[in-house]
């Protein structure tokens, strides 16, 4: 199934994405993309709904961040071989882990908004881990039972703020609409192989990612299991897993995002999203 939020901002509506390629209301059949229904059973639930007999949604409908209830945006950083390289670092010996704040996250197509004094705002696509079920010491093994599903999503980056300005990563990823997530969330059933998806990034029409969730360092199962063993993942946390190379950072020189720019990205069935570049008023 592919789930999905519709509506303005902060009012969102739970849907689906129909087979025919339409938007389906969910309404009154769940409150929300959010907690139980993220579970085995509430997915088993949807799917044993007749999207056919659901409200169309307007086409033209503002599409939401696809999962609600976030209560950690929990981000692995250089996690792909190659990227680590082109930022001029080292492989870690276990992932890095950094949090975005939620108040970043938005909708695929939102904009990415430049916040006042960036001078270094930087694109990330990302595949992201949404937790179906309470993950608390699971294996390796086991770590699949507590996915829900996965989605895109756009790992905006301030380097300056994240780098040169002392202190931790967080204030450099979690300006407001740092973290568009979408366009939907594809149940882990429908992705036969999470480290087996292309995926890529357009700046301008001009691409600057093309790469593969298969040169991870650290893959879906192992990442769930290892966060499990610090904290506990809850229904609707969101994992965003690491980015391929073709950053801003990594170009020589450097080239990073100003307004009036369009970005586009996506992964192999997961979707794509659309970003103008604004700047903060």
């Amino acid at each position: 199934m592919k789930l999905l939020r519709h509506g303005p901002k902060g009012t969102e509506r739970p849907g689906l994405m129909h087979k025919d390629g339409t938007i389906r209301d969910l309404t009154g059949v769940i409150p929300d993309i959010a907690g139980a229904a993220l579970s085995d059973e509430g997915l088993a639930r949807l799917r044993g709904i007749d999207a056919a007999t659901l409200p169309v949604v307007d086409p033209a409908t503002r599409l939401g961040p696809c999962v609600a209830g976030t209560g950690k945006f929990i981000c692995i950083g250089l996690n792909y071989a190659d990227h680590a390289a082109e930022s001029g670092m080292a492989v870690p010996p276990e992932p890095v882990i950094f949090m975005k704040a939620t108040s970043a996250i938005c909708g695929p197509n939102d904009p990415i908004v430049i916040p006042r004094g960036s001078e270094k705002t930087d694109w990330e696509v990302e595949l992201a881990i949404i937790i179906g079920k309470p993950a608390k010491y699971v294996s390796e093994d086991e770590a699949m039972a507590h996915v829900a599903g996965y989605a895109v999503t756009n790992d905006v980056s301030e380097r300056a703020f994240q780098t040169e300005r002392s202190g931790q990563w967080t204030k450099g990823k979690s300006c407001d609409n740092f973290g568009q997530i979408g366009p939907w969330l594809v149940t882990r059933d429908e992705v036969a192989d999470p480290q087996a998806l292309k995926m890529w990034l357009k700046v301008n029409g001009q691409t600057m990612q093309d790469g593969s969730t298969r040169t991870m360092v650290y893959g879906v199962k192992y990442l769930v299991s290892y966060l499990s063993q610090f904290m506990t993942l809850h229904p609707g946390d969101v994992i965003s897993t690491g980015t391929p190379p073709g950053v801003g950072l990594g170009m020589k020189p450097p080239r990073y995002l100003k307004p009036g720019e369009v970005v586009e990205l996506g992964i192999e069935g997961l979707g794509s999203q659309r970003q103008d570049v604004v700047a903060d008023l």
